[in-house]
């Protein structure tokens, strides 16, 4: 399947700038599409201003502006859309007849491959299919603003999107580094779905004088825990934007209570905003009645959302926490209060609802059982067992849930005899970013050390069931992986890369050094110089560098990403696993990593001097040492003495030793002060304890 690499946007507003900013940003060569030049040079504008600033902030180069902006391309006129655009989002104003018409001409002036996508948060998906000519290559997608920052996008195909055209829109959402909701087409959605009634909810109470709009945000902001309540949401992005909404979803659910608030059009026809400059303390009824109430609107809809198959429980959080920047999710909240006082919640603001809104009865049924959650996702196809860590929310950090229904999941791809080969993937822009730090925190903070090294026992197990497995085991390291994410993709046989790859261990630069294989299977892989260049240092390492390495085993273009699969599960498992080498080693990484990090070097570079035969002012040098100087010294001088226990033990032996060492390292001060710093972003100060 090719993948979208030609994208147009028509639109060149806030939301249609935002858009083809952040596709260019990712590579994608980018049409910015309006009626007129002076609307082109506006969207050029927008996104000169965001580029600007992002300079000033660091997060790009003067250099890589300019490379972002080469990309976007402006189009006056929708009719000169080139032809061979793979995907047309189309991001104008949200009016059914506008947005048809800009359909009508796209349909003439593109190819009869090209997909058609409406930015829409609220008209139906279907009936915008049935309006183009190509109905089979039609999806909506609903991007939150801003586009280039915030994370979440849904994808609602139409009953008629072509299982080709969602895979490949879906991809391309993946490739901005979204976090993707497949929902079905429903009024609302997902996240409006809940958050639109949450806010017009938040204006009743105010009109029946429960409290006024300051006390209601800062009942909101410690209930849901939030920085910013509904009114000063809607003053930041518009009380209109909120009339439309929830009208809209009162007439297509059919939901009277769900009518603007009389209070809510009265503002917007005198164009003012909400007041909320008054006195925030509030009484303890106050803060019971508002809570409830708006806690019961969210979790009654929620459970709405899943009834009626829109998306998962687990798409609705991702939904809060991604798109909204809640916390927790609706469901997560619902188990933290219990689900039995959360139903009752519900069932309380549907007696205020009235007609037309009801608790769905699987929530009622639910008693006072927590929800479960599902993590990790697996499908068999062809032979080829595919798992998907999916809780992109969190980069997919390994957490005690996430390992065990991950080990579930190897375990039965293991014992299928219809299974020859094994994918390991991770849902949105990471593969998987690590552990889940918390956890160490918190256990180191209780004093349950022993937790911990449980947790990373049944990491090794889980490891060990991909390492000895009679299938081809192969991780899709397409995007991020650190930590205990790299080491899990370094179990499998192979790990297929892209140009966005990033491999790093961080664990030194927190206090730890690396207990789920990350001392032995690199050295093993690339040979003991680089893997002390890799681990000791901590040194990011990119797509062609980990290639070098032999970390990547197959780095190939995004649309060979299949095809590789395919070869790797005719070709079976490889004859030599751990080479003990780098695969290129005459590469600019792998010459210096040799010369530098060799046996009789280490004592100097341990005690933060620079090794003879070297010039400590030159840049790839002074790197080098500064990173080393930024390590736990504890943290260092374990991983150093467990890459070097890899020249004289097997494997299993090795692994062994990292495991014995944990109640070492993390009873020291230092990997509680690195592990917190990571967690408040900090800089931490070890003191060698």
């Amino acid at each position: 399947m090719q993948p979208i690499q030609r994208v147009a946007v028509v639109g060149a507003g806030n939301m249609g700038s935002g858009i083809a900013q952040k596709s260019a940003q990712e590579e994608f060569d980018v049409q910015m599409v309006d009626r007129e030049q002076q609307w082109v040079e506006r969207g050029q504008s927008i996104i000169g201003g965001f580029l600007k600033e992002a300079v000033e902030r660091r997060i790009f180069s003067p250099s890589q502006v300019e490379a972002i902006q080469s990309r976007i391309s402006g189009v006056v006129g929708v009719e000169n859309t080139a032809e061979n655009t793979d995907l047309v989002i189309e991001a104008v104003f949200e009016d059914f007849e506008v947005k048809t018409n800009v359909f009508n001409a796209l349909d003439q002036a593109c190819g009869k491959d090209t997909i058609l996508a409406s930015n829409t948060s609220s008209l139906s998906v279907n009936a915008l299919a049935e309006a183009t000519g190509r109905p089979d290559r039609f999806v909506g997608l609903h991007f939150f603003y801003h586009p280039a920052k915030n994370r979440l996008v849904e994808v609602i195909p139409a009953e008629a999107s072509s299982p080709e055209t969602i895979e490949k829109v879906v991809q391309y959402c993946k490739m901005l580094g979204k976090v993707v909701i497949v929902c079905a087409d429903r009024p609302g959605f997902v996240v409006n779905r809940f958050f639109v009634p949450w806010l017009n909810e938040a204006c009743l109470l105010l009109e029946e004088g429960v409290a006024n709009a300051a006390q209601i945000d800062a009942i909101s902001c410690k209930a849901f825990r939030i920085g910013l309540g509904p009114f000063g949401l809607m003053n930041l992005t518009g009380p209109p934007i909120a009339l439309h909404s929830t009208d809209y979803l009162a007439e297509q659910l059919n939901t009277p209570r769900y009518t603007g608030a009389a209070n809510l059009r009265a503002l917007i026809e005198a164009n003012e905003e909400w007041d909320v400059s008054q006195e925030a303390d509030y009484t303890e009824g106050q803060y019971q009645a508002v809570s409830e109430r708006l806690l019961g609107v969210v979790f009654g809809v929620a459970a709405q959302i899943v009834e009626e198959g829109i998306c998962s429980m687990e798409d609705v959080d991702r939904g809060a926490k991604v798109g909204l920047r809640w916390a927790r999710g609706p469901f997560e909240m619902m188990n933290r209060v219990g689900v039995a006082e959360a139903c009752r919640m519900a069932e309380a603001y549907a007696k205020t609802a009235g007609e037309g809104w009801k608790v769905p009865a699987f929530f009622s049924k639910q008693g006072n059982k927590a929800w479960a959650f599902s993590y990790v996702d697996s499908t068999v196809n062809n032979g080829v067992a595919t798992i998907t860590i999916n809780r992109p929310e969190a980069m997919n950090a390994l957490n005690v849930t996430v390992v065990h229904q991950l080990t579930e999941a190897v375990a039965a791809a293991n014992a299928n005899d219809a299974v020859h080969t094994v994918v390991l993937d991770g849902a949105g822009k990471a593969f998987v970013a690590g552990a889940d730090v918390k956890f160490f925190v918190d256990k180191i903070r209780a004093d349950a050390i022993p937790e911990i090294y449980d947790f990373t026992a049944g990491g090794h197990d889980l490891l060990n069931m991909l390492e000895d497995s009679s299938k081809t085991t192969v991780a899709l390291t397409t995007g991020l992986a650190l930590g205990g994410g790299l080491e899990l993709a370094l179990a499998c046989d192979y790990r297929i890369g892209t140009r966005r790859t990033q491999f790093r261990f961080p664990e030194t630069t927190i206090g730890i050094y690396p207990g789920l294989g990350g001392s032995q299977r690199p050295a093993r892989i690339c040979g003991i110089p680089l893997a002390r260049w890799a681990v000791l240092a901590g040194n990011f390492m990119d797509a062609q560098t980990a290639a070098d390495l032999g970390l990547v085993t197959h780095l190939v273009d995004v649309a060979a990403v299949d095809e590789c699969i395919r070869s790797l599960s005719v070709a079976g498992k490889p004859a030599e696993k751990y080479p003990g080498q780098p695969a290129n080693p005459s590469s600019p990484v792998a010459k210096f990593a040799s010369s530098f990090f060799t046996d009789d070097n280490m004592a100097v570079l341990m005690s933060g001097q620079c090794p003879d035969g070297f010039d400590k002012e030159e840049k790839l040098v002074a790197r080098q040492i500064k990173s080393l100087s930024f390590t736990a010294p504890i943290g260092l001088r374990m991983a150093s003495d467990l890459i070097d226990a890899t020249a004289t033990t097997d494997l299993q032996s090795g692994l062994q030793m990292e495991l014995d060492g944990l109640n070492t390292i993390f009873s020291t001060k230092d990997a509680l002060e690195g592990l917190s710093a990571l967690i408040e972003n900090r800089r931490p100060t070890y003191t060698n304890q």
